[in-house]
């Protein structure tokens, strides 16, 4: 069974950064595109960036897009999300979530994914 556990959410000031974790056990992670989702209370879960195996492909939300950076190492089963510049806006809850290799990654932020995270929180103060 897949677990994926993110780590690195917290409380930082508008501007700052954070850099969240996902970490995958119980199967090949490189055999999984990933993703990183959000969600604020009463609102629908989004897309924010995806990558594939390779990192070949990295698109993003454009809500995000030139500061934050989505990255994995498939050495260490672990993917990043790495982020700058930090809006109020962009507290949420985040997931990260792991699709199939097959899948395209055109349809990631449509599609539910195989697995998902338990989530972390993310709070910017202004």
């Amino acid at each position: 069974q897949v677990q994926l556990v993110e780590s690195g959410g917290g409380l930082v000031q508008a501007g700052g950064s954070l850099r969240l974790s996902c970490a995958m056990s119980g199967r090949t992670f490189s055999r999984y595109a990933m993703a990183w989702f959000r969600q604020a209370p009463g609102k629908e879960r989004e897309f924010v960036a995806a990558a594939t195996w390779s990192e070949g492909i990295t698109p993003y939300a454009d809500s995000v897009k030139g500061r934050f950076t989505i990255s994995r190492d498939n050495a260490k089963n672990t993917m990043y999300l790495q982020m700058n510049s930090l809006k109020p806006e962009d507290s949420d809850v985040y997931y990260c979530a792991a699709y199939q290799a097959y899948t395209s990654i055109q349809n990631i932020p449509y599609q539910k994914p195989d697995y998902w995270g338990q989530g972390t929180q993310v709070t910017v103060s202004s």
